[in-house]
């Protein structure tokens, strides 16, 4: 199995919106979420909140050269970590059909290694499958060097390293 790591480009607009509505509403979060869909079935529009801010990396990712899901990395801490130069996860997906099979650890130890730093990676309090997902990844990849961050009563938790 060949991964990539792919930037997504203006003229992939199209195909990154919908991995975005897929992930937010078909997928994965109307678990974790309480929003309705939109009448016109676009959580997040057009994408140009990510695709014009400069301060978002956008990547598709693929296996065998096909589409597998997406990670936006963003500058700046999200929630616990107070520091500009620093990198969160915002976005993360990986389709079903490529879950279990090391696809999203190896997206995520690439992202990790293409922005050195500190890290904020968050997660919902109800989403414990990413919350296992995330440990897993961040302490095999900071070898055990990371920090948990928030509590059972906060609406994020999430983890802090330095790579």
């Amino acid at each position: 199995m060949n991964i990539q790591i792919e930037r997504v480009t203006l003229e992939r607009k199209r195909a990154f919106t919908q991995l975005i509505n897929l992930y937010q509403f078909n997928h994965d979060f109307t678990e974790y979420i309480n929003d309705d869909i939109p009448e016109n079935g676009h959580f997040y529009g057009d994408s140009d909140y990510y695709l014009t801010n400069d301060k978002a990396h956008n990547f598709f990712i693929r296996v065998d050269g096909k589409l597998a899901g997406f990670v936006i990395i963003v500058d700046g801490g999200c929630l616990y970590l107070d520091d500009a130069n620093a990198h969160n996860i915002d976005l993360f997906f990986v389709t079903k059909k490529y879950r279990q099979n090391g696809v999203g650890r190896f997206a995520a130890k690439t992202a990790f290694d293409m922005f050195k730093g500190k890290w904020e990676v968050c997660q919902m309090q109800t989403n414990i499958v990413a919350q296992k997902f995330w440990k897993s990844v961040i302490s095999e990849y900071t070898k055990n060097n990371y920090q948990e961050c928030g509590t059972e009563n906060d609406e994020m938790v999430g983890f802090i390293f330095d790579n």
